[in-house]
């Protein structure tokens, strides 16, 4: 999610070069001036003919020239300065090739649906850089035939990616009736709990306390919450916290968070082929189950009462203003945003991983991806490939993480090589890298079924828990409506 902690942004200049106007005035002053008079009227007319042919020349050897300036939309960086590193590296790589790119950033909340109205216009970017574009869009485009065949980028650092990005990225194109290489995977993020040290230090606890069974794990969070506020009720403060879940149906951190719920419960919606299971009665008792989780601490007062209409960047607000005392997240921009107090950063915050399933097994995490896509419409694809290969070379994909001060997690396996992926004295880089090498992993049910990115973009999870805490049906009600709208997506999709 986005929650930038500086008000700049980086503004891009634009010329816009007109050409100035003349205005000619003539007053005869004799009648025996009438030819001097028609004269000057006649070059005029002459003037005005010539520099609208100049204009409208000028026009279409700028509309030519612009047409091979690739267009490149991106989502937002997180801090000025991860811009900035994407900036140096377009910078770099039209030094290199005498190419030009027009980069343009626009939030990631924007992005998808700035990208669905310039599809349908018929006029999209070359290329689309982003992480909700994943879960929302991109399969589908695929399916559709409407982005490029990327196998030949991929290929020349196959070896780098682990197998189940390679997976993640292998879409189904329901023209060409077969499946290949539709996105370029750029990095990777999982959900994680952030929280804060010395608010547990407070009510006499540390992070050795913090159990790793999955019931008692989250029982502590609600003990920590009752012994804070029953200290601040003492001191006539502002109450905290325990947990900063995400209820809304505006908040894509709704329905990771309540994917990740649904696997810690082992609950399969789809199989290897991408076909659903929800009419399994196992699979509607682990949804009811699931959601009957989720909303109890809602219910229970341990979610700040505002959590229903949270935005993406709402919960790493509530965290850093010390309104929560731990939220999950799928990205490191809580800590990023305390970087610069290097005490803050390393004592004050922590970053944990998620506890053991009900079952006792170790969580599997759902991974979020960001890709690059190249449209199939692009007049631009030889030299867009040139670019997407260039940026995902190791060594320029390696500095721009780190200049972005690791808030994403490389993918390709050279990159982890640096010691600035798994320096343990780095207190939250080094626990998503443990993460992310060596727990077992999965995709977003998308990946499998573009069908489910529609799941994703209707937040039928946000939606269902709604229902639940506002209009207070019963789990099983909830549930059985949720199904029931997934099951009419798939029907619709095919």
């Amino acid at each position: 999610m986005l929650f930038r902690t500086k008000a700049s942004q980086i503004a891009k200049g634009f010329k816009n070069h007109q050409r100035a106007k003349q205005t000619f005035t003539v007053v005869p002053k004799v009648a025996s001036h009438c030819y001097v008079f028609m004269a000057l009227i006649l070059s005029l007319i002459n003037f005005g003919c010539t520099n609208t042919s100049k204009s409208d020349q000028s026009s279409v050897i700028e509309s030519s020239s612009e047409s091979k300036v690739l267009k490149v939309w991106w989502d937002k960086g997180f801090t000025v300065e991860e811009d900035e590193a994407l900036q140096q590296i377009v910078s770099n790589w039209e030094k290199q090739t005498g190419k030009k790119i027009k980069l343009s950033f626009f939030t990631n909340d924007e992005l998808p649906k700035k990208t669905k109205r310039a599809i349908k216009a018929g006029n999209p970017p070359d290329i689309l850089v982003g992480y909700n574009a994943k879960t929302e869009l991109n399969p589908r485009l695929a399916w559709a035939d409407k982005l490029v065949d990327v196998s030949d980028v991929i290929e020349p650092v196959k070896t780098f990616y682990p197998e189940t990005t390679l997976e993640d990225v292998h879409y189904y194109n329901n023209v060409a009736k077969k499946r290949s290489y539709y996105a370029v995977p750029l990095h990777q993020g999982t959900i994680h709990i952030f929280y804060w040290r010395d608010l547990l230090k407070q009510v006499g606890r540390s992070e050795n306390d913090i159990p790793k069974d999955w019931d008692k794990f989250w029982e502590f969070w609600k003990q920590v919450q009752d012994d804070l506020q029953a200290k601040q009720k003492q001191l006539q403060k502002q109450n905290i916290y325990g947990l900063g879940f995400t209820y809304s149906i505006g908040a894509s951190d709704t329905y990771y968070m309540f994917e990740e719920i649904l696997e810690a419960y082992d609950v399969q919606l789809l199989d290897s082929k991408g076909q659903l299971l929800i009419d399994d009665p196992k699979v509607r008792q682990g949804i009811i189950k699931s959601l009957e989780w989720y909303a109890k601490f809602y219910q229970q007062g341990y979610v700040p009462p505002d959590a229903l209409n949270w935005l993406n960047p709402d919960n790493n607000r509530n965290l850093l203003n010390r309104a929560v005392v731990m939220t999950p997240n799928n990205t490191l921009a809580i800590p990023i945003a305390v970087r610069q107090d290097r005490d803050t950063y390393l004592n004050k915050l922590g970053t944990l991983e998620f506890p053991n399933k009900p079952n006792g097994k170790p969580m599997r995490y759902l991974v979020l991806y960001k890709e690059a896509v190249l449209f199939a419409e692009s007049k631009n694809q030889k030299i867009a490939k040139s670019f997407l290969g260039y940026l995902i070379q190791p060594e320029v994909m390696g500095s721009y993480l780190k200049a972005s001060g690791g808030r994403n997690f490389p993918v390709l396996k050279s990159v982890w090589k640096d010691p600035f992926w798994t320096d343990l004295t780095d207190p939250h880089i080094s626990v998503v890298a443990k993460t992310l090498i060596t727990r077992q992993t999965r995709s977003y049910y998308s990946a499998q079924n573009p069908a489910y990115c529609i799941v994703l973009e209707e937040n039928v999870w946000g939606k269902a828990l709604q229902r639940i805490l506002v209009d207070r049906i019963t789990p099983e009600q909830s549930a059985d409506e949720a199904i029931k709208q997934i099951k009419q997506i798939f029907a619709q999709w095919h």
